[in-house]
């Protein structure tokens, strides 16, 4: 399998490698210098400009989506499929321009340093190459867990935008505490503050963008400070009873 990654990124990096058992990876980046690093790091070679490939894989920022799909995956002799985040909107771009073509979308769950982990798989037209992707990257120890496209990017709202936003405002809001003081909440709330902020900036930007995760912790937060005495009638339905 000839495999064209476009978006020589961590995430587009981390497909390439991945996939390198099974495929002859080239990657493509508006960087040509970031293109070359990766192929360099593996057995992969790197390119300028695009060139005609058994599958085109879209690894780029999620605004920068629909444009990648647009302009590479004519490319694709077989099959296209992208790692970027949403779904619904890519595979949508897919179908138009190569309705016969393979497709899927995948959205590793996770940051490539803590793989392997959950793979969010919304397959729209399956076939061999699609399946080999798949079975791969189920080899390598990820739970590739299927799901429909509208809800996977509902989802997402809650479990990106919502709750990296919360952690955040969490890291913005907190004043320094010694360590002995800290609750096991709180030093919870340390760990993850500590784990998000590891990634890159721009990447959270775009969950942001896409997800508008600060506007409903904006809106949750100002329900609880417009009226303290309603606390309790706020908390109730969130009781899990744990």
């Amino acid at each position: 399998m000839d495999l064209l990654v476009i978006g020589a990124g961590v995430m587009g990096r981390w497909l390439g490698r991945t996939l390198e058992p099974i495929a002859s990876v080239t990657y493509l980046d508006r960087d040509r210098r970031r293109a070359e690093e990766a192929a360099a790091a593996g057995a992969a070679t790197a390119t300028t400009t695009g060139q005609s490939t058994d599958v085109v894989a879209i690894a780029v920022p999620i605004s920068a989506t629909e444009a990648a799909i647009a302009t590479y995956a004519p490319l694709a002799r077989e099959g296209v499929f992208d790692v970027t985040g949403r779904m619904r909107e890519p595979l949508s771009a897919m179908r138009d321009v190569t309705d016969a073509h393979e497709r899927m979308s995948l959205h590793p769950l996770f940051a490539p340093r803590a793989a392997p982990g959950r793979i969010a798989t919304a397959v729209d037209a399956d076939g061999p190459y699609m399946t080999a992707i798949r079975e791969r990257l189920q080899t390598v120890g990820n739970d590739m867990v299927t799901t429909e496209p509208e809800m996977h990017d509902q989802a997402m709202r809650t479990v990106q935008g919502a709750a990296h936003a919360a952690i955040f405002a969490y890291g913005l809001a907190a004043e320094t505490v010694p360590p002995e003081l800290h609750t096991p909440v709180s030093e919870t709330l340390e760990r993850l503050l500590e784990r998000v902020t590891q990634g890159d900036p721009g990447v959270y930007r775009e969950i942001q963008d896409s997800f508008d995760g600060t506007e409903a912790l904006a809106a949750a937060a100002s329900r609880m400070a417009a009226d303290p005495s309603a606390f309790e009638a706020l908390y109730d339905p969130l009781d899990t009873g744990g």
